[in-house]
């Protein structure tokens, strides 16, 4: 069980905007990117500020916006015909590349392992990663649990609002970090393993 399994709910609560959407000519690779310039402005903010408790606050918000973002690319896509390979590519690299942006910078805030959130950021590719592979090797793209991308997005929205609203880093950050990695191992594992199957 992980966040991702609301996806379709949240889809269908998307579904207007996206008929709107796709009325008015927009594509979902324009989406996509919009996704990705969103997380690496956010990113970039957050690390020249170190961190500022608007820039913190801020995260949650620009969370939910990117994952919104991210149903509408697909819905786009698979219901209005615009399926593409460039489109596929676009996907997959901007969700690891928007990922690191908004991620990374949490490693110059005072009091948060920077080493934890590197790792943190490399278990989460790795788990897309195994994902892919799934695919890859003639099965389906993997989405399994317990630690895929909407959970991380759920744990790093926690830790900037937590921190933004001024609780100060300590154990309580450094161990929500550590669970999220191991449960982010398992994650790979768990696709991995059932990708081959698959």
């Amino acid at each position: 069980m992980t966040i991702y399994d609301l996806k379709p709910k949240f889809q269908a609560l998307l579904r207007p905007i996206v008929n709107n959407l796709h009325a008015k000519g927009i594509t979902p690779n324009q989406v996509t990117w919009a996704a990705l310039i969103l997380s690496i402005v956010t990113g970039g903010i957050v690390a020249m500020t170190q961190g500022a408790t608007w820039t913190l606050l801020l995260i949650p918000f620009v969370m939910f916006v990117r994952m919104a973002l991210n149903a509408i690319d697909g819905i786009l896509a698979k219901e209005h015909d615009m399926m593409s390979d460039e489109g596929a590519m676009l996907n997959e690299l901007g969700d690891v590349v928007s990922d690191a942006a908004l991620y990374l910078p949490l490693a110059f805030i005072a009091g948060v392992s920077p080493v934890l959130v590197v790792l943190f950021v490399v278990v989460g590719l790795l788990t897309e990663v195994a994902g892919i592979l799934g695919a890859v090797i003639g099965g389906v793209r993997r989405y399994d649990g317990p630690m895929g991308k909407s959970d991380r997005a759920f744990v790093v929205g926690l830790l900037a609002l937590l921190i933004g609203l001024g609780l100060t880093p300590d154990w309580w950050s450094d161990g929500l970090l550590l669970i999220s990695i191991g449960l982010g191992v398992l994650t790979v594992f768990n696709r991995a393993k059932k990708g081959l199957v698959a």
